[in-house]
């Protein structure tokens, strides 16, 4: 009779138990915690302390009891494993409790000890105040610290996964937050334009962002910085990484990898045969580099946990890495990872490049519109996707998955240019996200759309003694917010100033997200410009980027942040001119667009009738139908609807003005 040997619970070893039970009704099945619990939801802790979980025990999926009632699976918790007896396959246990010796003998064991989190050696970091959040009893004495101490400051230290979850729990807890990341900025695995998204959230809701310096030591109610500041904390939260729990395995003797985790084989296998491993302990193969690294993440551990047990009762399951998907949510905003980013993949031998895209996540004019960023790294010379990343308060998570299902498949853009994605306009647009970022990679690999990623801007403006930058957004949209020596010439008004423009100097182009940048470039290419370059992601990109990290080599006035409050939606206001009487103009001129969109910059005097209003007739344009009416929208498109509805009407002296950029040139 086999005797399968678990030591270890949660994700991995409580997986591999339930696998191994259903594989085999007759094996002798044993797991080992040294914890009080075998199965709870590890990921969503910070979400109880956040109160968005409102029941503690919702995390907690299976007990010592329920677990043997519904696999046969004897558990001992509290239960620390001393040694292996690889000889003689026997382990040596304690119990934590009452301190009982105990030996187990197995015929197969599987190893899913998971890690811990690192514990830095700063002064003060022992003290009652200070935590971290691991398992259930790191959740409850963080809460209860909240509900009897009643901090009003905190500092997360360490910008990753958990730490930002925790920011965003102990913000709903009304204390202000600070977070501290070594790295050069939050979510140090993504790009600095999509952290850059994150840190602009994090902004929004007061929390304070200290990146490329460390805590030096933690003090009873504050923190002193390596740069010299002092933060006011009543508590802090050490969350700066995980270390596999290797000690045990060291002990027995078995290999180390070259990424620090456990080696294990494609059938998870240790360097003894008889001792599988799976979970955070472990290193494994990314599927994309083919490197070995270490993944610590809950979905490649259940799977790694169920692989594990099929192998050890026979099976000959061959496991084929992981893509290190991830993905946070911190207050509204959602970001994630998967893959290879442009760095990692450059850093691997590749020939890589990337592009990012910023649409709407469902159609512009359906209600609720969000903006979702796409950042896709391939392979040059193939065209295979290497990775990605993606950004947004909604329809993030979904393009994520597309990007992961791509490297695991091994596709080319050109093959996600041609997917046909579900579309009805509240959920996607008939031309996604995803399609068009294939689109643009495809446009940049035949060279038919240059472009620059704003990661590699610093480094190309260094390498140019003379260079051209033109800021194609309108005149409103410029004034607020521009590339420092960008000259301003509208979309609009390119194609007649053209020949203002050098064709021996090379030219950088941005708009607001890169779309109409393209457009741009094909213009000044026919024209004879034989260096041209769009910024991928345009101004939207530039500004998340020195969010970030800033810039060494362009300066630019950052945009507000619209502050936010836990709960509360800021309130829209719109300023307009409309209390002026339509029928006193001699010239009468109207902004079709909507209430929003005036907002953001109008043409001087214009009257705001949106073209909804127009069309039902709303607004009193007096009795003269000879006066001069000139009509005006973003693009000119609903500005020509508007003509012939006044025209219908009999008003004679309508003008189409175009754009607003057009109108500003012209009048």
């Amino acid at each position: 009779m086999e005797k399968i040997l678990i030591i270890g619970g949660v994700a991995a070893g409580a997986t591999a138990a339930a696998k191994a039970r259903r594989l085999s009704p007759d094996a002798q099945i044993t797991m080992l915690e040294a914890g009080p619990d075998i199965s709870f939801a590890n990921c969503g802790l910070p979400y109880y302390i956040a109160g968005d979980i409102d029941s503690r025990s919702k995390l907690i999926l299976q007990s010592p009891e329920s677990f043997d009632e519904q696999y046969q699976v004897k558990v001992h918790t509290n239960t620390l494993v001393n040694a292996i007896d690889r000889a003689n396959k026997k382990v040596q246990t304690t119990d934590s409790v009452n301190g009982s010796k105990n030996t187990f003998e197995y015929t197969k064991l599987i190893l899913a000890q998971g890690g811990r989190p690192i514990q830095p050696e700063i002064p003060g970091a022992t003290a009652d105040h200070v935590f971290s959040l691991w398992t259930l009893d790191d959740m409850d004495k963080i809460d209860n610290h909240l509900s009897n101490k009643d901090p009003k400051t905190a500092v997360v230290v360490g910008g990753g996964f958990i730490g930002l979850e925790m920011v965003e729990a102990l913000v709903k807890r009304g204390l202000k937050v600070h977070v501290v990341e070594k790295m050069p900025h939050v979510m140090s695995i993504m790009e600095a334009e999509i952290a850059g998204f994150i840190t602009r959230e994090l902004k929004a809701y007061g929390v304070g962002v200290h990146t490329e310096t460390a805590v030096t030591k933690i003090n009873a109610n504050s923190v002193e910085l390596e740069n010299g500041q002092k933060l006011n904390a009543d508590m802090v939260l050490l969350s700066i990484g995980v270390r596999p729990t290797l000690q045990l395995a060291k002990d027995a003797g078995l290999e180390i990898g070259e990424a620090g985790g456990l080696l294990v084989n494609n059938k998870l296998q240790t360097s003894d045969p008889d001792i599988y491993a799976a979970g955070d302990m472990v290193e494994i193969e990314h599927r994309v580099s083919d490197k070995k690294v270490r993944i610590p993440l809950a979905g490649p551990a259940n799977r790694q946990g169920r692989i594990a047990a099929e192998n050890a009762l026979g099976g000959q399951h061959s496991y084929k890495g992981s893509i290190g998907t991830s993905v946070v949510r911190v207050f509204e905003a959602v970001a994630g990872t998967t893959g290879l980013s442009l760095k990692q993949a450059r850093a691997a031998g590749i020939d890589a490049d990337a592009v990012v895209v910023h649409k709407e996540h469902h159609t512009a004019y359906y209600p609720g519109a969000e903006t979702v960023t796409v950042l896709l790294v391939y392979d040059k010379n193939t065209g295979v996707v290497l990775g990605g990343q993606t950004a947004g308060y909604k329809g993030a998570d979904k393009r994520l998955d597309v990007i992961a299902t791509a490297c695991a498949a091994k596709l080319p853009v050109a093959d996600i240019a041609d997917i046909d994605f579900a579309y009805s306009p509240p959920i996607g647009t008939a031309n996604d996200a995803m399609n068009m970022a294939a689109y643009v990679a495809e446009n940049k690999i035949s060279g038919y759309g240059p472009s620059l990623m704003v990661s590699e801007l610093d480094d190309y403006l260094e390498d140019k003694e003379q260079l051209i930058v033109l800021d194609i957004r309108d005149v409103f949209a410029h004034q607020k917010s521009n590339m420092n020596g960008a000259y301003h010439i509208p979309l609009e008004m390119l194609h007649p100033n053209l020949d203002r423009i050098p064709t021996n100097i090379p030219v950088l182009i941005y708009d607001e997200t890169g779309k109409k940048g393209h457009q741009a470039v094909r213009m000044l290419i026919g024209a004879g410009h034989p260096e041209v370059n769009n910024i991928s992601g345009g101004h939207t990109s530039l500004q998340r980027h020195a969010a970030a990290v800033g810039f060494k080599n362009i300066n630019m006035v950052a945009l507000p942040i619209e502050k936010k409050t836990i709960g509360e939606k800021a309130a829209e206001t719109v300023e307009t001119n409309n209390e002026v009487s339509t029928t006193e103009l001699k010239r009468l001129v109207i902004d079709v667009r909507t209430p929003g969109e005036f907002r953001s910059g109008a043409f001087p005097d214009a009257i705001n009738i949106p073209l909804d209003d127009l069309m039902q007739g709303k607004a009193d344009l007096g009795e003269d139908t000879n006066r001069e009416i000139i009509v005006y929208c973003a693009s000119g498109a609903r500005s020509a609807y508007a003509k012939q509805i006044l025209q219908s009407r009999g008003f004679s002296n309508v003008t189409n003005g175009g754009g607003i950029s057009a109108m500003m040139s012209r009048y």
